[in-house]
């Protein structure tokens, strides 16, 4: 189907028209991480899968989505401000703390995040991966704001005087493909750990970068 059907105006039952598309959008979502994360993944679902496991009909889906692939970077897009907010509300717990403690406590909330519901880790890390050109994009444009939020804090310790001063921006790159790969290893049960020893292991990685071998803060 080229596009989406006309959306519905107006009020029923006492709800907007756009409160009950919301309803019906966050349905569909909900469905998706099922079956996208779980079984049967993103490439042997069906609309009609997808409708029926949302309780809603296809004609429904095409109201709000125009493909299975839109369903997917909307569902990406949300798993990842989810991971976000709570790296976020962890970081802002730690508000003028030093550099391992913000670290810890950003990476210690991140990690729960995305390993407390397999599905997302899934989401994330799996079933984005090669499915157009589109997505792919959106992935790496996703990852560049992590990037961002490590060079930002980065930068902001080294302000501080409690890290190196440098561009940041090939050594986050690095990191953040060591956080995905060793949390997707984790909770694919390759790594046989508890999560603070992962995050402690992340965390220390980080620091590592901050403060290379040899430096000193000014003034020491």
């Amino acid at each position: 189907m080229a596009g989406r059907l006309k959306q519905p105006t107006g009020r029923y039952g006492g709800r907007s028209a756009a409160d009950r598309r919301a309803e019906r959008r966050g349905r569909f979502l909900d469905a998706a991480l099922q079956l996208f994360g779980d079984s049967p993944g993103f490439r042997a679902t069906t609309i009609a899968g997808l409708s029926e496991a949302a309780g809603l009909s296809t004609r429904q889906f095409y109201e709000e989505f125009s493909s299975l692939e839109e369903v997917l970077a909307a569902l990406h897009l949300q798993v990842n401000d989810w991971a976000e907010e709570a790296a976020l509300t962890g970081l802002a717990t730690m508000d003028g703390q030093p550099i391992a403690a913000r670290a810890t406590a950003a990476f210690r909330a991140y990690a729960a995040n995305v390993t407390g519901d397999p599905r997302r880790l899934r989401i994330t890390f799996t079933e984005i991966v090669g499915v157009s050109p589109r997505l792919e994009r959106q992935r790496l444009e996703r990852r560049s704001r992590w990037i961002d939020f490590i060079c930002a804090e980065a930068t902001a310790a080294a302000e501080r005087g409690e890290a190196v001063h440098r561009d940041y921006r090939i050594a986050a790159t690095a990191f953040i493909g060591s956080v995905n790969g060793l949390l997707h290893d984790w909770q694919a049960g390759w790594v046989d750990a508890p999560l603070d020893e992962v995050v402690d292991e992340l965390v220390g990685l980080l620091l590592g970068i901050l403060r290379p071998a040899g430096w000193r803060p000014e003034g020491q």
